[in-house]
């Protein structure tokens, strides 16, 4: 990999104040200035009318310091190096923020899911397990769904790598199938992460779910289980959007009806439910997912991809709050102009960390053998990400920077103290050994 390339550089450009925050040694930003391993491949993939395609691939783990790395895997047209790099700069954090054993790494295929078949997309999904099956495992790196991938996806890839492996190693990938040593609760893990954020932040500022209204930019499994369980809450869902446009009502929508005739017709139209009625579907208005970024609510959700608010946009935002739910949807130069305004931005290392402890538990299980129901899943989600959020809360007020700082100060302060264990250039330079 070249030197920093875009997208790396900016999502590190906040690290410059944490480091003088924390005053990390020399030796730690070193360390975290690019990823530990870059590995790329080609994937080879018969197609059904039996022509052969090959799909650039990669994996990037960025740290393993604190444990084995960690990240999921995306299937998408413009995933890149930089980009796959990034991401796994973001899990580094990510894991650190709410104190899992785990680095950070991350996963990605350049290809357009939608227009494989079922049979295309298994082959696709095993070749990327036969490029990298040397450079994973249950005590190396453990992949996981991203976007456009699923537990489908991830049953196949462990099949795959139990087949080259010639035994069972359900610890390898997480994110799967139940009936594969999947987790329960892992599905809505992400989305029901984040709202314990979003409830932990509101109840530090006594307001109550009632009192607020959401608009939910991106409605793919994240984003509806947010919707979902925030509607279940008492929060009112006045907005969503997907890649293809939105539907906005003052009243409120039900998210579940919505995501059940989406995946019927492929369109956020229809059905539209809200207070428990049928509402006309006249009455629902049809915007674009820029128009949902502009709605006067007080909670806007981006569950979608990076760089959905720039500097280009971010003027037209009016929600009080922001909750990244997606990696990086917030360019560094849009949040200081959201900061400037005094809008709440709940950082991504924080809100979207869900995923990743049940997928933490998920990888317990394996090892151990020893299954959890879905209540104690979700309860031991909930404990572990209120507590990281509260910490971070506090953090934010004592040390007067905004939340993503302090999340940010938050995790590299636990991979300072990890790297500076193995010693540090001070360490070294001392005359008497301790």
């Amino acid at each position: 990999m070249s030197e920093k390339t875009s997208q790396l550089h900016e999502a590190q450009a906040i690290m410059s104040e944490i480091y003088e925050r924390l005053n990390v040694s020399e030796d730690i930003r070193s360390r975290l200035h690019q990823p530990r391993r870059i590995h790329q491949a080609g994937l080879p993939v018969r197609m059904d009318n039996g022509s052969l395609k090959v799909f650039p691939a990669w994996r990037v783990q960025y740290d393993d310091t604190r444990g084995p790395a960690k990240g999921g895997i995306r299937f998408h047209p413009d995933v890149c190096e930089d980009e796959v790099a990034t991401l796994s700069f973001w899990m580094t954090l990510k894991c650190a923020v709410v104190d899992l054993p785990f680095g950070g790494a991350k996963g990605g295929v350049q290809v357009d899911p939608k227009t494989l078949s079922r049979l295309e997309l298994e082959r696709l999904s095993r070749s990327y397990i036969r490029a990298f099956y040397d450079v994973i495992g249950p005590d190396r790196d453990i992949p996981a769904p991203d976007v456009n991938t699923n537990e489908k996806v991830m049953g196949w890839m462990a099949d795959e790598y139990a087949e080259i492996a010639r035994r069972q190693l359900p610890a390898i990938i997480t994110g799967k199938p139940l009936g594969m040593g999947g987790s329960a609760g892992r599905i809505a893990a992400t989305g029901r992460g984040a709202l314990n954020v979003l409830d932990a932040w509101v109840e530090r500022k006594d307001k109550k779910p009632e009192e607020l209204t959401v608009a939910v930019q991106g409605f793919g499994n994240a984003g509806y289980n947010f919707a979902r369980l925030a509607k279940e809450a008492g929060y009112k869902i006045v907005a969503i959007s997907d890649s293809q446009g939105g539907i906005y009502l003052k009243e409120g929508l039900e998210p579940m009806p919505i995501w059940e005739h989406k995946n019927e017709t492929r369109k956020l139209s229809g059905m539209v439910y809200c207070d428990d009625t049928v509402c006309n579907v006249d009455s629902v208005e049809t915007i674009s997912t820029d128009d949902l970024l502009g709605l006067e609510v007080d909670v806007l959700v981006l569950a979608a991809l990076e760089n959905a608010i720039t500097d280009k946009n971010a003027k037209k935002v009016k929600a009080k709050i922001i909750l990244e739910i997606a990696n990086g949807p917030v360019t560094p130069a849009a949040d200081a102009l959201l900061q400037e305004r005094g809008i709440v931005v709940i950082p991504d290392v924080l809100a979207n960390a869900g995923g990743v402890i049940v997928s933490y538990l998920e990888w317990v299980q394996n090892r151990t053998g020893d299954y959890l129901s879905e209540e104690v899943i979700n309860e031991r989600l909930a404990a572990r990400i209120e507590n990281a959020a509260k910490n971070c809360f506090q953090c934010a007020h004592r040390e007067d920077v905004s939340l993503r700082v302090s999340a940010y100060m938050q995790g590299m302060e636990r991979l300072a103290k990890a790297m500076e264990s193995r010693g540090t250039q001070h360490y070294f330079e001392g005359d008497v050994l301790t």
